[in-house]
């Protein structure tokens, strides 16, 4: 049997270093060599022939995070790996997964044909923006739940009087999963954009008078759908507002919208880097579930253990 070798690109170092020291075993060495043009070209200063090599790195932009990890791809096959597993915490481009108007691409589809065409042999990912983005794969996808470190966090503090709340029509499966696990009622946040990332007006579909609310997503980006949905639910008479998302992207103005809004608490994974800290922003980490995923694709164990 081929032993695990654990490498990361340069983007989610941090987070690679918690996987590894949870699954029990230093990062794999690794140097990403850059030219004075940006050209990246990265160098395995080990052996990884005959070994399973997981490879570790969030897609997010700049577009390097991508092409860094292709290129390690391609490096662990040329020197004859046993194996290559990506690695995907939080998989960029997700958003992309259709075409929802004439002449776009559907980046998901292609992110897809790419790391197939690079060599990786199988994907591990977290709460995909649309789980069907696993059908665009032909290697197997083992998309892992965050549910499996927000429930036991969420647990003691479920009362009678928390509700459970979707931010749109979209994220109301993801929202009743909670809520039926939970055994509390939910309410959904009817949402109408003029472009993307701005939102001409919203709705409360329920009642949330007098209640905690929790609302669920998978992304906050500029968090303005999140932060219009926390200010409308306090008009509407609810107590408390908190949020519970897998990734924050938080991009643009979104530390300010988060800082000024009527949201109590944003409740998220280390999926991504935060740019800066914020006191209504709570981290837990997702490196000991990518850790026993990791140990349990290696010796072909099944990983439903690891969902709730």
């Amino acid at each position: 049997m081929s032993s695990v070798k654990i490498f990361s690109g340069s983007a989610s170092k941090y987070l690679s270093e918690r996987i590894a020291a949870s699954y029990g075993k230093p990062l794999g060495d690794v140097e990403i060599q850059k030219f004075s043009d940006g050209e990246l070209s990265p160098y395995y200063t080990e052996s990884i022939r005959g070994h399973h090599v997981f490879l570790i790195q969030s897609t997010f932009p700049p577009a390097d995070n991508i092409m860094e990890l292709l290129l390690m791809v391609d490096a662990a096959r040329r020197a004859s790996a046993y194996k290559v597993t990506l690695v995907v915490p939080y998989f960029g481009y997700a958003r992309q997964d259709r075409k929802d108007k004439p002449r776009v691409a559907i980046g998901a589809k292609m992110l897809a044909n790419i790391f197939e065409a690079a060599g990786a042999d199988r994907i591990v990912t977290c709460d995909l923006h649309a789980g069907q983005i696993q059908g665009f794969f032909n290697i197997p996808v083992d998309h892992m739940d965050a549910s499996a470190i927000f429930v036991p966090y969420l647990q003691e503090s479920i009362t009678p009087d928390t509700i459970f709340a979707s931010p749109d029509v979209g994220g109301t499966a993801r929202a009743r999963k909670y809520a039926k696990h939970f055994k509390v009622d939910m309410v959904v946040c009817d949402k109408h954009r003029q472009k993307a990332n701005e939102i001409a007006s919203m709705q409360v579909i329920g009642d949330v008078e007098g209640k905690d609310v929790i609302l669920f997503d998978d992304l906050v980006d500029t968090a303005g759908t999140l932060c219009k949905a926390a200010d409308i639910l306090k008009d509407k008479g609810a107590k408390t507002v908190r949020a519970v998302i897998t990734h924050p992207v938080l991009s643009g103005n979104a530390y300010e919208n988060i800082a000024n809004s009527t949201l109590d608490e944003l409740i998220t994974t280390d999926t991504l880097p935060l740019k800066q800290k914020s006191e209504k922003i709570k981290v837990l980490s997702v490196a000991d579930m990518f850790a026993k995923a990791i140990r349990k694709i290696h010796d072909n164990e099944s990983i439903s253990s690891l969902f709730i």
